[in-house]
């Protein structure tokens, strides 16, 4: 407790309920280093480690990862099906620290174009964490934001051929209910790696009063002090939601 009350007090109290990351630049980083892409994302893993651990200790809430992208089937197909046995692996390794730390799991995500044996891995890691308390770890796998909106549209068209809905009460409330975080707070925060300056089909609906950061550093290489500084840069943000800077401040010293 002590350790987390410190990372707290280093970024003056105004830590992020809610972190996603778009983890960047794994084959760059085995490129760089003249080792197949494979090596890149496994040591991506590595990655994912080490920032849940900074997350549980500096008080972060929920993080958020895009692990792949329902795009990145067009990527050639030995390393998708690299990146496939990568996943199941993880998450046979990975479960039992995951709950050891007091970490949920959860899988978000379009899971019928995986293999069974991977559905299956990724029912029973969640089963194993569902009960645990901490940091609610989320990974999105054949995720893409268009589909998240898409998926609740239908949800709602269903209840309205059902009668269930009147088309006229469907609102941002309604659509957000259906959408695949909607029980979780938004991103405070939303990191990508790499060097790339785009949200690229991740979590559409829900980034839209997210602060967003960009940084060169290469995923396999963001290590805690990449993160912090990322953390640091959020505390001294205004997040305003529509209001003037004088609104946010006068509310604050109310």
């Amino acid at each position: 407790m002590e350790e987390t009350s410190q990372q707290q007090s280093d970024y003056h109290g105004n830590v992020p309920r809610h972190v996603a990351i778009i983890m960047d630049g794994n084959g760059r980083w085995a490129k760089r280093k003249f080792m197949p892409r494979i090596a890149g994302h496994r040591a991506g893993v590595e990655s994912v480690r080490r920032i849940v651990q900074v997350c549980t200790n500096a008080g972060v809430e929920v993080l958020t990862l895009f692990a792949f992208s329902s795009e990145n089937w067009r990527r050639p197909e030995q390393e998708v099906g690299l990146l496939m046995e990568l996943f199941f692996s993880a998450l046979q390794r990975e479960t039992k620290k995951l709950s050891s730390n007091n970490v949920r799991l959860r899988i978000i995500g379009d899971r019928s174009r995986f293999s069974g044996k991977l559905q299956d891995a990724i029912a029973k890691a969640e089963a194993a964490t569902r009960d645990n308390t901490g940091l609610i770890l989320v990974v999105a796998a054949n995720y893409g934001g268009r589909w998240d909106v898409v998926n609740a549209v239908r949800q709602l068209a269903v209840q309205v051929e059902k009668g269930e809905l009147k088309a006229a009460d469907i609102g941002e409330e309604q659509i957000r209910s259906c959408t695949s975080l909607a029980d979780l707070p938004e991103p405070d925060l939303f990191i990508r790696t790499g060097g790339e300056q785009r949200i690229s089909n991740f979590l559409l609906w829900q980034l839209a009063y997210t602060e967003l950061y960009f940084t060169d550093t290469l995923w396999p290489d963001f290590k805690e002090e990449a993160f912090n500084a990322a953390l640091d840069s959020f505390s001294g943000r205004q997040r305003r939601f529509g209001q003037t800077g004088d609104q946010v401040e006068q509310s604050q010293g109310a």
